[in-house]
């Protein structure tokens, strides 16, 4: 399993694309693991800059913690000699932060910060949860900017400025102008990935804003055309 930094992590992430597996689930409904496993050989397998566990594509709000940790800890063993792989952590913040310590005690490389469970969330809250979760463990933290968690340009330089672990804003709101006030506020402190719905659709404009990278559905099925898209976006 190879081993990184935060910084770390943030470089070999912000120039490849992104990956986030399918959970598999058996006819019971309970983890699938066989399926699971070669799902993720195959995925690694290939020129992948990172693995993201048990997130939105892979159905991480059906999971229970006990089995999100199994899914990560599935896709280190699968795959962690081979690509860096990063977990998802949701829900309130004692359940994020407990999400966040699972997936380090896994051996995850880093973890992605879904919103919190609430119908709408002021700045300080926001900033108060994700603090609760860098501080909880050591690996690298990126923010999800969706739904209910919008994270103003002001509060990602206070975390950027708090916490060397907190390395990276993902973003499927696709909403131009807070894009360009959060980068030109913390220009390349952090790295930048898409995460709309089809993100190739968008991958060029978003280019220009500063995401180097994004999240591919696609990748799921069809790895060769993702890579080789991601590859000639890029070129431009």
């Amino acid at each position: 399993m190879a081993q990184y930094t935060p910084q770390e992590l943030a470089a070999k992430l912000k120039d490849g694309l992104l990956s986030f597996p399918v959970s598999a689930f058996d006819v019971e409904l309970g983890i699938d693991e066989p399926t699971y496993r070669r799902h993720l050989a195959w995925q690694a397998s290939f020129d992948v800059a990172g693995l993201f566990a048990a997130g939105g594509t892979g159905e991480g709000f059906s999971l229970t913690p006990e089995e999100s940790a199994r899914v990560v800890r599935m896709a280190v063993e699968e795959a962690g000699d081979r690509v860096p792989v990063l977990a998802s952590a949701g829900g309130s913040t004692s359940q994020a932060v407990e999400n966040a310590r699972a997936a380090e005690a896994a051996g995850a490389g880093g973890l992605l910060l879904l919103p919190p469970y609430l119908t709408e969330c002021d700045q300080a809250g926001l900033e108060a949860h994700v603090a609760a979760v860098c501080a909880a463990t050591n690996i690298g933290v990126i923010v999800y900017n969706r739904a209910n968690a919008i994270y103003s340009a002001d509060t990602v330089a206070s975390l950027s400025d708090r916490f060397g672990n907190f390395i990276g804003f993902k973003d499927a709101t696709g909403d131009i102008e807070h894009l360009a006030k959060v980068y030109a506020k913390n220009g390349d402190r952090l790295f930048y990935l898409g995460g709309l719905p089809t993100a190739e659709t968008f991958a060029l404009p978003l280019l220009q804003m500063g995401m180097s990278t994004y999240s591919s559905a696609m990748y799921n099925f069809v790895p060769e055309f993702a890579l080789e898209f991601y590859a000639d976006v890029r070129r431009m």
